[in-house]
């Protein structure tokens, strides 16, 4: 495929154009502690099939990125094991619902670096090469190298997907936004634990002219780029 094309996805409010070379596929937080059983957000009393639901879709499109020569960065949320970098605000949220961060779950301490729980679930494992971004918080460019590396690359254009939608996702993209990143949610490849939220993120992302960005189902990523044999 020829780097330099530019490739046009229908999406909403409008059609979104990028180049693969200037485009990252962004994936926000599809770790064990949100989508695997006796995670940090299954522990908050979540149902995490939503988040679970995603996870092959979001492999065929991440595959098909790679296979286009992509940038694809990953993020991860968590803290250091002492916990220095997680503000008491957040820490006390957490005890009162009953999932503390740090308190030892099935998977190890709960959001904390290099447990279990807190890498990347096997079915999305980034390669050798791929750029792993840990956030202390919501948003990916908060306390993180995430502009400086996308600077680097030459990076322009962001497809986005992850969990939650309405959280980690929708503030990703809104601080990409103010750093003139034009930014397109993967609407299948995105999920939060209730669908309403999921629902209203896409809404607030497109409305008003695309205030934040664009919206489009990853089919008409696959269809984009050549590879759109999808059902």
């Amino acid at each position: 495929m020829n780097t330099t094309t530019e490739m046009i996805m229908q999406a909403k409010p409008y059609e979104f154009t990028f180049r693969s070379e200037s485009t990252a596929l962004v994936l926000i937080d599809m770790q064990r502690d949100f989508c695997a059983p006796g995670g940090f957000g299954e522990k908050l009393g979540n149902d995490i099939t939503l988040t679970q639901s995603i996870i092959p879709q979001t492999q065929r499109i991440l595959e098909a990125a790679r296979a286009a020569g992509m940038t694809v960065i990953h993020t991860r949320e968590g803290h250091v094991p002492d916990l220095s970098d997680c503000p008491p605000s957040k820490l006390n949220r957490g005890k009162k619902q009953g999932a503390g961060i740090g308190d030892e779950g099935p998977m190890g301490r709960i959001l904390v670096r290099g447990e279990y729980g807190h890498d990347i679930v096997d079915e999305l494992k980034p390669l050798d090469g791929e750029t792993i971004i840990d956030k202390p918080g919501k948003g990916a460019f908060y306390n993180t190298e995430l502009d400086d590396v996308l600077k680097q690359k030459g990076i322009t254009h962001l497809l986005v997907g992850g969990v939650t939608t309405h959280v980690c996702v929708q503030t990703t993209i809104r601080e990409a936004n103010d750093r003139g990143y034009e930014c397109l949610l993967l609407e299948d490849c995105s999920a939060a634990f209730d669908p309403k939220d999921h629902e209203d993120s896409i809404r607030m992302i497109h409305q008003q002219g695309g205030i934040f960005g664009w919206t489009a189902p990853s089919s008409e990523f696959l269809n984009a780029i050549g590879g759109g044999d999808h059902e």
